[in-house]
């Protein structure tokens, strides 16, 4: 039984770290901590665990966190990782981080969107961790960089078909919205609920921290800079994100082809469901779920229209967090993660 541990435990992704490594069948939770809850319980903060779970928080210290656990996944603001993961390396632990400050092997690129890198020699050895797309990769990863909720509905739609061929990658715009908990649990004026009950907006258009991250990959897939038009857009939801993202085809490109290609690239990989045609996806219908739906159809121009659905705070944050420890344990990939979606 390997034993894992949370770094930063209270905020929503460490809460649903929390809740999926509970109920794991090969990993047990030994440490959980966090700066502004010491020595209070999860089911205080959260009692949705009580009577569940009576796990404990604590301050952070690297010799005592080390001897409970071996691998461990550090929930935090963007910067904090950077200074604490190496350490946890140099003691011989595992990481997967759910910030930022791993995803990129470009450093100057993170530091033009967040603030200078204090360990750039090891975030240029991180592996970036969109499981289904760099698994081979993620086996072998001492840090595994967990990517942002809005790149991991962008970037599993796109990269099969640029491997393929089958779209024009300068041409590429998404559309995206998230629910509300994507902003994280401290509070704001921007997410309280007057503000965002009845309300649809855009927001850092032009200008959020995710693009460059996306760029990267898909400069990487195609082997040329590319650069994405992308607009996200908050919606009245707790949890869920759709995207739309167009593309032109190349060449004589169909939906079916590129239907096809997603069915073809994606049927070992139990976490993406290829909707058929017809069937659009749906945030309601991954809710509380790791998968991502993806679906496709094509507009009269002859224009790709690709549509996917994650939960926010389950593939597109902690579940795949778990499915990277899960492909960097050799445990079975749906380890803990087999779960239903909430079917209404």
């Amino acid at each position: 039984m390997t034993r894992a541990g949370i770094i930063g435990a209270t905020g929503y992704t460490g809460a649903e770290l929390v809740r999926i490594l509970h109920r794991h069948p090969e990993v047990e939770l030994t440490v959980l901590t966090s700066r502004q809850h010491i020595g209070v319980r999860m089911d205080e903060i959260y009692p949705a665990f009580a009577g569940v779970a009576d796990y404990v928080c604590e301050a952070y210290d690297p010799d005592t966190v080390c001897e409970k656990a071996d691998i461990f996944f550090t929930a935090l603001p963007h910067k904090l990782p950077m200074d604490i993961i190496p350490g946890l390396v140099e003691r011989g632990k595992r990481v997967v981080d759910l910030s930022a400050d791993f995803r990129f092997r470009d450093i100057h690129r993170y530091e033009s969107a967040y603030q200078p890198h204090a360990a750039k020699s090891l975030a240029a050895k991180a592996v970036y961790g969109l499981s289904e797309i760099y698994r081979d990769e993620i086996k072998t990863a001492d840090v595994t960089g967990n990517p942002g909720c809005y790149p991991t509905s962008i970037l599993l739609p796109l990269i099969p078909l640029i491997r393929a061929g089958l779209i024009e990658p300068e041409t590429l715009i998404a559309d995206a919205k998230s629910g509300v908990s994507g902003a994280g649990r401290s509070p704001s004026l921007a997410v309280h609920f007057s503000e965002v009950n009845e309300s649809f907006k855009a927001y850092k258009v032009a200008a959020h921290r995710h693009t460059p991250e996306m760029n990267e990959v898909l400069t990487r897939e195609a082997s040329r800079e590319i650069r994405l038009t992308f607009v996200p857009h908050l919606i009245p939801l707790t949890r869920g994100m759709l995207s739309t993202i167009y593309a032109a085809p190349a060449g004589k490109t169909t939906a079916a082809d590129v239907r096809a290609c997603l069915a073809d690239f994606y049927r070992d990989r139990p976490f993406v469901r290829i909707c058929p045609e017809g069937r659009i996806p749906n945030t309601l219908h991954v809710r509380g779920s790791n998968f991502c739906d993806i679906g496709c159809a094509q507009d009269p121009s002859g224009r790709i229209i690709l549509i996917s659905a994650i939960d926010n705070l389950v593939k597109g944050a902690s579940g795949q967090a778990v499915q990277n420890m899960n492909i960097m344990l050799g445990l079975a990939e749906t380890a803990g993660l087999d779960g239903v979606p909430y079917p209404f």
